[in-house]
């Protein structure tokens, strides 16, 4: 068993969430470093016309979106000397004065039950219109409408898909003795709008995403043994699929969503298996006596990589989806583990030991190279976005158990918390319609 399971194992067991029923904290989320050369972009508050007021600025949440990122840096409201809100109100010269590359205006208008919202993206010192779209939403989807926005504003002005609309999956844990309760929860990826999937007074772990965003895979002690089940987001039905003695652990959703990876010892060694979720067909993949765990797919679904001991300490290594020879994967360092595959296949993600300290390393697949992303001292457990940008892990600040998250590129960092619970184990979800 690695570090990180065996690590979690105690954590689950000594903390929990929050009581269902109790009010969620929201994930706060810290910029702690950004690209110095991030682009300068007005958003301006959005205008509102049809009675009543929004919940929510857009303005706001598409600004807050883009920062995050690191690669732009929006205008302070306070610092704008015009607030336009429609195309005929815009006199670009007075962007051009500020500096400002580009100009995001919009409006809302509420029309009966529910809410259109349009902007414009501007290119200013060019004087042109980029980009621009009406969307529609209710109350309680207007944060959603702005994330979409500014994932569109992010794709135009950079040519990579924005994630401000996707949502980050992770283990919630406060209390201690008969008030310890563990949660699964969901969030937006600005951390908003917590949602909690399953809650145990016994420990939960391994969250994995369907490709398609709609099921959530994960690991269960509720009945005192782990289980892996997968679980309905919107109905919240859900399926115990591993249940055999010994460990039923790290669940992983192949591309296509029709097989689960996992690791199982009911056969006497942990090793890599794949459960056919439709005819619930087993397929061994690996035969070792070392411990072989933490599966992971590559993006076409052509083979896997896991964790095994096999070389004396734990190491990445690869497997055809249908089985077949091994082959080594990580090479440098002394401890490699919980590997997991950029979404563009390009990189893999691990943790690594560097004197005696944990922190997460990026594997160049193609040239076979790495280096490092965070600075430790426990660093775990990481997760790509979905556009491959960024890196979400595990570690600790202050003597708790935090999330952050890092940039591919050596840009944007960021640090997410959770009030006063301990927050482990994050999966970012895939691009979500």
């Amino acid at each position: 068993m690695t570090r990180s399971i065996q690590s979690l194992l105690i954590l689950c067991a000594l903390l929990a969430a929050a009581l269902p029923g109790a009010a969620l904290a929201r994930l706060n989320i810290e910029i702690t470093g950004g690209v110095e050369a991030a682009q300068p972009i007005a958003v301006v508050p959005f205008g509102f016309a049809g009675g009543g007021s929004a919940s929510i600025d857009p303005g706001a949440v598409i600004a807050a979106d883009l920062a995050r990122t690191g690669r732009f840096a929006p205008m302070p409201t306070r610092d704008m000397l015009d607030q336009p809100t429609t195309h005929e109100e815009v006199d670009l010269r007075d962007w051009r004065l500020l500096d400002m590359n580009n100009l995001v205006i919009g409006q809302v208008v509420r029309e009966g039950a529910r809410y259109r919202i349009s902007f414009i993206l501007y290119d200013v010192f060019r004087g042109e219109r980029l980009a621009g779209a009406t969307l529609t939403a209710t109350a309680a989807g207007l944060r959603n409408a702005a994330h979409r926005i500014a994932d569109q504003i992010h794709e135009t002005l950079t040519g990579i898909p924005g994630v401000a609309a996707t949502r980050i999956a992770y283990i919630s844990a406060t209390g201690r003795g008969e008030n310890a309760r563990v949660t699964l929860q969901v969030a937006d990826a600005d951390g908003y709008n917590p949602q909690v999937i399953v809650s145990s007074t016994e420990p939960i772990m391994s969250p994995a995403w369907s490709p398609d965003g709609r099921r959530i895979a994960y690991v269960s002690f509720e009945s005192r043994r782990p289980a892996i089940y997968v679980q309905e987001l919107a109905s919240g039905r859900r399926e115990r699929v591993a249940s055999y003695p010994g460990i039923n652990s790290s669940p992983a959703f192949s591309p296509d969503g029709r097989r689960l990876a996992m690791t199982l010892s009911k056969d006497g060694n942990p090793e890599i298996y794949v459960l056919d979720l439709d005819s619930r067909a087993l397929t061994r993949l690996t035969n070792h006596f070392a411990i072989d765990t933490e599966p992971a797919w590559s993006p076409d679904g052509s083979h896997l990589v896991f964790t095994s001991g096999r070389g004396g300490n734990p190491q990445i290594y690869r497997v055809p989806a249908s089985g077949g020879a091994v082959s080594r994967v990580s090479f440098e360092g002394d401890y490699n583990a919980s590997p997991v595959y950029a979404p563009d296949g390009r990189s893999i993600a691990m943790a690594r030991r560097i004197n005696g300290a944990f922190r997460i390393a990026l594997l160049d697949v193609e040239r076979g190279f790495s280096r490092l992303l965070s600075r430790g001292p426990l660093d775990e457990s990481p997760s790509f976005a979905p556009n491959s940008s960024m890196v979400i892990y595990a570690t600790t600040h202050g003597g708790r158990a935090v999330l952050a998250a890092a940039a591919v590129d050596g840009g944007a960092n960021q640090r997410l918390t959770q009030g006063t619970d301990q927050v482990r184990e994050p999966a970012w979800s895939p691009m979500v319609q």
